[in-house]
């Protein structure tokens, strides 16, 4: 029996969009029988956006350890959250929390240094990117993180708050997530992060003008691995 997956939401788009690549991958794998059973749960995004405005990594953590012990008692064996600004919060909820966690920024930082990236441009949030939600592991493999200028990035945090976590998906947009990541490459950066869970909406990692990591899609295809008991480098804890 496939392990039972627990989906810890924060945003909407991002985690609808981990629970279609979840099953897309299981069905990849596994034909059409014995999926990994999936149970998601949310907390309020505005009461998730208003903790991360005031920097409030103890309320966040709370919040996602509200959701994992919700998970656990629907029969979740263990839980993964596809929102990048939140996994900070992760690291404090995980002690509290009945079941264990599978991290994103783990797997990327596996994946990014398993490939032989030197470089690597990041595309999210103004928190993700200027923060070390991935800066930390990856500087820890050698690996360099460079972040888009002051325009775009200002302009591609404004997407994400004000379009894409609300399903909006604007052709001016896309130009401009694909331009900054040309100015990237042009920068150096032998690869990209795409560091927000609703970023492959606009641009997905085939059509990104370099190499890209789609963090919700290493994250669901290593939950399904796990769920399933097949190696993939991913462990949980």
């Amino acid at each position: 029996m496939a392990k039972h997956i627990g989906i810890v939401a924060v945003s909407p788009e991002g985690s609808a969009l981990c629970y279609r690549d979840i099953y897309r991958r299981a069905q990849a794998l596994m034909g059409d029988e014995g999926h990994p059973v999936v149970t998601l749960h949310n907390e309020r995004l505005e009461d998730y956006i208003n903790a991360i405005l005031r920097d409030d990594w103890h309320t966040i953590g709370d919040m996602l350890t509200r959701s994992a012990r919700v998970l656990a008692l629907a029969g979740a064996e263990f839980c993964i959250t596809p929102d990048n600004v939140v996994q900070h919060g992760v690291e404090l909820a995980r002690h509290t929390s009945p079941i264990p966690w599978l991290t994103m920024t783990d797997l990327v930082a596996e994946k990014v240094a398993a490939d032989g990236r030197k470089t690597v441009g990041i595309i999210g949030t103004k928190l993700v990117m200027f923060g070390s939600t991935y800066q930390t592991m990856l500087g820890i493999k050698g690996v360099k993180v460079i972040t888009p200028e002051a325009r775009d990035a200002d302009a591609i945090d404004s997407i994400i708050f004000r379009e894409l976590i609300h399903g909006e998906i604007r052709e001016e947009s896309r130009e401009l997530f694909i331009s900054a990541m040309k100015r990237l490459a042009d920068r150096g950066a032998d690869g990209v992060i795409l560091g927000c869970s609703e970023a492959p909406l606009l641009v997905p990692a085939e059509k990104a003008p370099l190499p890209a990591y789609d963090a919700v899609g290493l994250l669901a295809d290593s939950a399904v691995h796990y769920s399933i008991g097949r190696p993939s480098g991913a462990s949980v804890r």
